[in-house]
């Protein structure tokens, strides 16, 4: 199957953009090898920064086989944007759509037409405190087990570095190495032909990830932790330690109140000492009014 050619609005995207991620990262890229010549293909990459979906593109742009995006549908129908994301193909993701396979019609369509599909398996930044790619949306693999096209897994390390996660600021000094390495494609064989249970798809998926976290170990030098961060996990526990805290605050209020107001609480020593002065003040004051009436 032929190429798609890259067309006018995707140079005049490697126009704008290639000579600032030129400037700002050196570029240590391996793994073009194995990059599909021809034919549709998914790439799944790990993101760990806002700058990272550009750098990767540079990388995938400099193979010949420029990526395709998913995208949320609605950023297709506004002005410029909207122009600058049909003109480069993106592929609009239907979120709305009640059917799951459905919401991925259109990446089907473009890997069984030859386009490479660049997922972000993740769906957002990694929130691993230490970059490592933490658990992911089934997505990837229910494209790549609907269509049974070679799945490329990628991981990049270094935007990061420039851009970190969730960092408004970048640093630029000093330069910062953009690191990838594309790895062979997942086997996935043993899950053709079997019901897309959501069982599969989530075994399928942790397949993509382990392959991805591999590439990681490997541009890194040092091993990824033997769980993923899962976020679900995290959110649970965190209300789990809210709920803890209420409570024990919540006990701690009931206390003072069944002590009974004032007399309930222990005084410290600047209030016994205030309370006694007082009381010494209010004695003398009596003392004088009787004298002045006795005269």
């Amino acid at each position: 199957m032929p190429r798609r050619r890259k067309g006018f609005w995707y140079r005049l995207a490697a126009v704008l953009c290639k000579p600032p991620l030129l400037v700002l990262l050196k570029r240590d890229w391996r793994g073009m090898e194995h990059i599909p010549a021809e034919g549709g293909f998914i790439t799944v990459v790990n993101h760990n920064s806002h700058v990272d979906p550009f750098a990767y593109a540079h990388f995938q742009y400099n193979t010949g086989r420029v990526p395709r995006f998913l995208a949320k549908s609605g950023l297709f129908k506004k002005g410029f944007v909207g122009a600058a994301m049909r003109g480069t193909g993106q592929i609009p993701v239907y979120r709305e759509s009640t059917d799951a396979l459905s919401a991925f019609r259109a990446a089907i369509d473009a890997v069984e037409r030859g386009e490479c599909v660049a997922f972000y398996p993740e769906g957002t930044i990694t929130r691993d405190p230490d970059g490592w790619p933490m658990t992911a949306k089934t997505g990837a693999a229910r494209v790549a087990l609907k269509t049974r096209c070679p799945v490329v897994p990628v991981a990049q390390w270094g935007a990061n570095e420039l851009l970190p996660p969730y960092a408004k600021r970048p640093s630029p000094l000093p330069r910062k190495t953009h690191h990838v390495l594309a790895g062979p494609p997942v086997d996935l064989s043993r899950f053709y032909g079997r019901e897309m249970t959501a069982d599969v798809l989530r075994e399928a998926t942790e397949v993509i990830m382990a392959a991805i976290t591999r590439q990681l170990e490997e541009i890194r030098g040092e091993r990824a932790p033997a769980t993923p961060y899962d976020p679900r996990t995290e959110r649970i526990e965190q209300r789990r330690r809210t709920q803890e805290q209420t409570r024990t605050q919540e006990e701690h209020g009931d206390g003072h109140g069944d002590a009974g107001g004032d007399e309930g609480r222990e005084r410290t020593p600047r209030q016994t000492r205030g309370s006694a002065a007082g009381a010494r003040s209010r004695a003398r004051t009596q003392g004088e009014q009787a004298e002045g009436r006795s005269k």
